[in-house]
């Protein structure tokens, strides 16, 4: 039964597109891009409320739900953060009549954005009519242009656009376009493995594997520093549920501290950067094969460091048969800032807590081959690397935060419950942010301390009172309650409200 609003305001409805590049890809391919973007959409909204209604045609998808505020403003972020949406519209509909009655139903909704600018009116058609889009667009054109004050008819760059779009015999008003990820559907793509350090390089790494359509696993070295490893789960955990939470995926830590330490106490200080990605290299390609993925995405970028030279980059590539990727490999340092900030994950990564467990004094650009086989040979034998790959810890990433309560992070206390009479409730956000959206628990004081200050601040706070850290995500918060635990705060714990 095909779904109608006869009256604008009872229901929303929203036009998805399709990203070019599926457009393009032949029948078959489209169809299936199509489906799996249809299924990945419906998974994420339906949930949302039992008005929700997703449906696909060649060319669009239709979500309609009940016309409510906060469930509109949910749709739009969900749909900004599915891979494979170029872009989509939020739209109001009415039946197909006679321009006249059409014009007098655009009006009240235009005025106020029309008045005073140029503006020119676009009609897309799909069916059969008795009129052509331009006998359309010139009518309502000219319309507008009697009855709003001070508008003019720009066709060439003008202020405001009016988009129509005429299906059969139903007519959409554009009221706002939103840009989407573009991309691929998941999983259209085959299953790769992210070597994940918590950095701004590997994050966005990850992202771009995931804006293609590859099922995107995490793993972890973990060179000697939990806390380490709690930012980086963090922030794993945080790309999959807001660009991928549509399909599950592992995070799986790789304890190489013996590694390290044997690095450490025979390699040449030309080599020690190379020998680990190595090392690194080898174990992910066994980390590879166990969770069947065809590729290892790393955050490389050409001349960022000595090891990511060409002739080490090659020399690196030469310890595995596993493919790798390097999404970022010509990127600038900027471009890739840049780009965390825009997903969302510039402060999580600019927070990480540093840790480089092999640092060398004098890295060497153009490492030689024979040096660094006579090194694994006696250094870095298979079965340490296997062994390693052996104790590995593999979790769903589903159950992220709850592995990091039970092992590795602070407690979490929901606002529901019962906080002890000395709480400090701690809200770690910024300062814009906290003046958006002000936090008051009554009955407990709250101290405004942005997370990026909260190191400078610890010596300002009682180490006998019990902290309670807040942040709109969960994620900063964590990260700051660590490094807190970590400086002697035995009472720290992670705050959540609604």
């Amino acid at each position: 039964m095909r779904f109608i609003l006869l009256v604008a305001g009872e229901s929303m409805k929203f036009i998805v597109r399709l990203h070019a590049e599926i457009t393009i890809k032949s029948k078959s391919v489209r169809q299936r891009h199509l489906k799996v973007l249809t299924g990945n959409i419906r998974t994420l909204l339906k949930p949302l409320h039992a008005s929700m209604r997703v449906r696909n045609h060649w060319d669009r998808i239709e979500v309609h739900h009940d016309d409510e505020p906060q469930l509109t403003a949910a749709t739009i972020r969900h749909l900004g953060q599915i891979p494979g949406i170029a872009y989509f519209e939020q739209v109001v509909e009415h039946p197909l009549t006679d321009f006249a009655e059409l014009l007098e139903w655009i009006l009240p909704l235009q005025t106020q954005r029309l008045q005073g600018k140029t503006f020119a009116v676009r009609v897309k058609r799909k069916g059969r009519h008795e009129f052509s889009s331009m006998d359309m667009a010139v009518y309502l054109g000219g319309g507008i242009r009697a009855r709003v004050a001070d508008t003019k008819v720009q066709l060439k760059n003008p202020q405001e656009e009016l988009v129509i779009h005429v299906i059969e015999d139903q007519v959409s008003l554009v009221q706002q376009r939103f840009p989407g990820l573009g991309g691929f559907p998941l999983p259209t793509q085959e299953t790769v493995l992210s070597l994940m350090s918590g950095g701004f390089d590997s994050a966005v790494a990850s992202f771009q594997m995931i804006r293609r359509g590859a099922r995107t696993h995490f793993c972890f070295f973990n060179l000697g520093a939990d806390a380490h490893e709690v930012a980086v789960r963090e922030i794993a955990y945080f790309l999959w549920e807001k660009y991928s939470k549509t399909h599950a995926v592992k995070f799986v830590t790789v304890d190489f501290s013996e590694v390290v330490a044997q690095i450490l106490e025979a390699g040449d200080q030309g080599t020690l950067g190379v020998l680990l990605k190595r090392a690194m290299m080898r174990a992910a390609g066994q980390v590879a094969q166990r969770l069947n993925a065809q590729a290892i995405v790393t955050g490389e970028a050409v001349g960022q460091v000595s090891s990511q030279t060409l002739s080490n980059l090659q020399l690196i590539d030469q310890s595995t048969d596993a493919l790798i990727l390097r999404p970022l490999i010509v990127q600038d340092k900027q471009m890739i800032v840049d780009c965390a900030r825009a997903i969302g994950v510039e402060a999580l990564s600019a927070a990480v807590p540093e840790y480089c467990g092999v640092i060398s004094k004098q890295p060497s650009v153009k490492v030689r081959p024979e040096v660094i086989a006579a090194t694994e040979q006696t250094v870095l034998p298979d079965a340490l690397i296997a062994d390693a790959v052996a104790q590995c810890r593999v979790i769903d990433i589903r159950d992220a935060h709850s592995a990091q309560q039970d092992t590795l992070g602070p407690p979490v206390v929901r606002s529901s419950e019962t906080l002890p009479s000395d709480a400090v409730i701690v809200d770690v956000r910024r300062d814009e942010e906290q003046e958006a959206s002000p936090l008051e628990v009554p009955g407990h004081k709250v101290l405004h301390i942005p997370f990026f200050r909260l190191a400078s601040k610890q010596d300002m706070l009682d180490k006998s009172k019990a902290y309670f850290l807040y942040c709109d995500q969960g994620v900063m918060s964590r990260l700051q309650a660590v490094q807190l635990q970590e400086q002697g705060f035995d009472r720290v714990a992670i705050y959540e409200r609604p």
